[in-house]
């Protein structure tokens, strides 16, 4: 039995781009100890969640990665799911 490419292809919708919240909120610095926003980008297990989930520019997804770090060392964050 022959299959049509018809029938094997999907069709998708096109993805809305995402846009960094950093930048539509015009912060310039992101700062380690503000828990309750870092806590948005980093899973239930801990992990930092990358730029292409979260949408985050590169520029400010280097500076979130260095302050959950720095809120991690200070015990602000866990370092890992319990």
């Amino acid at each position: 039995m022959v299959r049509r490419k018809t029938q094997t292809r999907k069709r998708r919708r096109p993805l809305r781009k995402k846009v960094c919240k950093f930048c539509a909120d015009k912060v310039d610095r992101i700062d380690f100890k503000d828990v309750y926003r870092l806590r948005n980008y980093i899973t239930e297990r801990g992990k930092i969640l990358p730029g292409r989930i979260s949408g985050n520019c590169s520029k400010h997804q280097r500076q979130l990665s260095t302050a959950v770090k720095r809120a991690r060392q200070v015990a602000l964050l866990p370092f890992k799911a319990e």
